[in-house]
């Protein structure tokens, strides 16, 4: 009988799909599979399809495309952990931890992360699906999800594109979601990447505050911060340098005296650099004597690869896209990789100022685009011609009123069971590794919660995942901090 109507809605979805190109709001698919992790025998039913997203007036105004993966043979659910996972941009689907992170399936990819054919994807002995359930949520105009405009109406892009609004209508479908499938009685965790990392840093609030859910963690991904990324200033200049020494000892265009020592001994030294004597450099400006000011160039020069004379030219503040393009420009020729400094680009000329591209994006959307159109339809019989969009239109994003860092420091005081886990890899040049430590640090500048706060950098870069090595490490970092954040009877007070 089940079988027959698995049939039917298949059948019924693909009629639609005849008729136009629009997916229903409100439908799932379910299908079964098996997978071995840690040697182990998982069983797991997966769950895809789209959830509308209703204003306050009950009206439809958007539906999100949607994959939960539940373990089947479970016998307290209501003790088991559910994940609530993201992808940043704004813009991008939940397509990159869906796929080659946390979930059952991971893409066929070489041990580095490199794409190789045939594209696809394969079990993933790594996935969290043995300690915990997950749900992958795309946001309105990336994968499946749209908005829903009336005829006649012109979409109302301020209800969706715009760090608040993100916050205000994902908190309220995943109410939802929760209350579908009866997981009110669970640890919750809400994970997510880059930009994702603002977003959850939103949710943990605007969940507790306005949707009465109280998070057990909140995990961040490379986590993107604005306060810092957008700010014209010697303290998010500074906080670039240890990047320009992991991506430089990784090509070995260090001096010898920090590349015959491991990375984990190297770092530190330009951690403390960067902060004690970088940033009140760079601070003063054209006001640096001149003695101060060559000294400066010269320990930067040491310790990114980059030629003391060009970082004179640079007034000490050397830009992340112009290290891309200049340090391999005298050995090789080729450029480094913004998301990921271990590849390398080849640009029309090895003249200029930045890459012509980011080797490292067109490498992963090379192996993600098709695999994830492959699972979707020939895995988790989801068909539809609706392009899945892995990055979609969002702009332009209204970035005003930023203060989730503050939300997630207020959540976490009235909670005290929040915890925090933030993973970066070290070859990142977009969100830093330590941005991120920096972001954690200012969280929570009393100091009183730091012992909820966890950080796990890898040798890898922005998906510090896709390198196998880094995958299998991650997942067991987050199963760690799953466990510890259990609370196993203890009461939430302080």
């Amino acid at each position: 009988m089940k079988k027959i109507y698995f049939l039917i809605l298949i059948i019924s979805i693909m009629s639609v799909q005849a008729q136009d190109s629009r997916i229903p709001l409100d439908t799932t698919i379910v299908t079964t599979n098996e997978v071995s992790v840690n040697g182990q025998k998982i069983t797991y039913k997966a769950t895809t399809g789209m959830q509308p997203v209703w204003d306050d007036h009950g009206e439809v105004i958007a539906s999100l495309y949607f994959t939960y993966y539940q373990r089947t043979n479970v016998k307290n659910r209501e003790k088991r952990p559910i994940i609530m996972s993201f992808n940043g941009g704004p813009g991008s689907a939940s397509v990159w931890m869906h796929i080659a992170y946390t979930g059952p399936k991971v893409l066929n990819i070489d041990e580095e992360g490199y794409p190789i054919q045939p594209y696809g994807v394969k079990d993933n002995p790594n996935s969290i699906i043995d300690v915990a359930d997950i749900v992958y949520i795309n946001p309105v105009n990336t994968g499946y999800s749209r908005p829903v405009v009336k005829e006649g109406e012109k979409l109302d892009k301020s209800l969706f594109f715009g760090i608040n609004a993100d916050v205000k209508y994902l908190a309220s479908w995943l109410n939802t979601f929760i209350s579908r499938n009866n997981r009110w009685q669970s640890p919750k965790y809400i994970i997510g990447e880059s930009y994702g990392g603002t977003r959850v840093m939103g949710l943990a609030a605007e969940l507790q505050n306005r949707q009465w859910m109280y998070l057990n963690g909140v995990i961040m991904v490379s986590p993107a911060d604005y306060k810092v990324l957008r700010t014209d200033s010697a303290l998010s200049s500074s906080l670039n340098l240890p990047y320009f020494t992991a991506a430089a000892w990784f090509h070995k265009m260090l001096p010898a005296e920090l590349q015959n020592k491991d990375l984990l001994d190297v770092l530190p030294l330009s951690e403390e650099y960067a902060i004690n004597k970088l940033i009140p450099a760079i601070a003063k400006g054209g006001f640096i004597s001149d003695e101060e000011r060559d000294k400066i160039a010269e320990k930067m020069s040491f310790y990114s690869g980059i030629r003391k004379k060009v970082i004179l030219q640079h007034n000490l503040d050397l830009p992340k896209d112009y290290f891309w393009k200049e340090l391999l420009r005298d050995k090789n020729g080729y450029t480094v990789g913004r998301l990921d400094s271990r590849y390398k680009g080849l640009d029309k000329r090895i003249a200029g100022e930045n890459p012509d591209y980011n080797s490292e994006i067109t490498s992963w959307l090379h192996s993600f685009t098709p695999a994830i159109n492959y699972y979707i339809r020939e895995h988790l019989n989801f068909r539809t011609d609706v392009t899945y969009n892995v990055f979609g239109p969002v702009r332009p994003w209204d970035n005003r009123n930023d203060n989730v860092r503050e939300g997630l420091r207020q959540a976490m005081a009235q909670n005290p069971y929040l915890k925090v886990l933030i993973q970066s890899g070290y070859y990142d040049g977009a969100t830093t590794y330590f941005n991120a430590k920096y972001t954690m640090w200012q969280t929570d500048p009393s100091g009183r919660m730091k012992d909820r706060f966890y950080f796990k950098g890898y040798r890898s870069g922005h998906m510090m995942y896709l390198r196998n090595e880094d995958l299998k490490k991650s997942n067991d970092d987050l199963r760690e901090f799953i466990e510890n954040s259990l609370t196993n009877g203890r009461s939430a007070k302080y």
